[in-house]
């Protein structure tokens, strides 16, 4: 029978060792065990990046139209030493065309007379007071002179004259009239005018320049007519004496005062 007094075997309680087990030796031969090294800390983790935006997709520009460059100016000219800077060109102001000026009474009452006798055969401008001119073509000047000379009392002519067109090739005969007898007239100077055609090379009495004479009209034109004839190379038909006037009758130029009259030795 077990004793009751006999007390529990016990085991003594290991004591924790103060100091760490130590380490094993290393064995003869074997490599020295490399100290334990802790991992670095890792940098902190950035926070991810986000995506940038998408990209709008690329466009392709749209073409751009063909230029063709202008071309250059040619290069101005250079002056020549000694000669005068070339100065640019203006143009003239154009000037408003002149107002026709208004005839005055005593004149208007002539110019209303015969443009009621004639109508458009006969052309009435005014030159300046007391004096008009009409213009009528060569076929209607004996007639429009005899008028003048039987219903309006211009009994004479003063003068004769003539001048050169070369551009319209024509030749203007104007003759000035006046009157002895109507004493409201005594101021007044009427210009008729006609034109007859001009020739390039002239043959006074045998070309086209050809106009009729008012000889039988206003006796006084006489020696007016023969001098438009050898100065201007102007024939008068039905004229009595078609002589040349002032000129040597050998004279085998041109009539000097057509404007393609050139004086020798100049």
């Amino acid at each position: 029978m077990a004793d009751e007094n006999a007390k529990p075997e016990t085991k003594p309680v290991e004591k924790q060792a103060d100091k760490a087990t130590p380490a094993a030796k290393p064995q003869a031969g074997a490599a020295p065990a490399k100290p334990e090294t802790k991992p670095a800390q890792s940098a902190p983790a950035k926070p991810a990046e986000t995506d940038a935006p998408p990209k709008p997709a690329e466009t392709e520009p749209a073409a751009k139209p063909e230029t063709k460059p202008a071309p250059k100016p040619a290069p101005a000219a250079k002056p020549q030493a000694g000669a005068a800077p070339a100065k640019p060109e203006t143009k003239p102001a154009e000037k408003p065309a002149p107002a026709e000026p208004q005839l005055p009474a005593f004149e208007k009452g002539l110019s209303d007379k015969i443009v009621g006798q004639f109508g458009e055969r006969a052309q009435v401008r005014f030159v300046k007071p007391d004096r008009v001119g009409i213009k009528v073509a060569r076929e209607d000047v004996r007639e429009v002179a005899s008028y003048l000379r039987d219903q309006m009392n211009f009994d004479h002519a003063e003068s004769v004259t003539g001048v050169d067109y070369p551009a319209d090739k024509e030749i203007e005969v104007v003759y000035h009239l006046g009157s002895y007898t109507d004493e409201s007239l005594s101021r007044q100077v009427l210009e008729l005018a006609t034109r007859a055609p001009r020739e390039e090379v002239p043959s006074p009495g045998r070309d086209s320049t050809v106009l009729p004479s008012l000889r039988e009209v206003f006796y006084s034109v006489e020696f007016h007519e023969r001098e438009c004839f050898e100065m201007l190379g102007v024939y008068f038909e039905d004229h009595p004496d078609n002589r040349r006037l002032l000129l040597p009758e050998d004279w085998a130029d041109i009539p000097p005062m057509r404007k393609d009259f050139a004086i020798k030795g100049r």
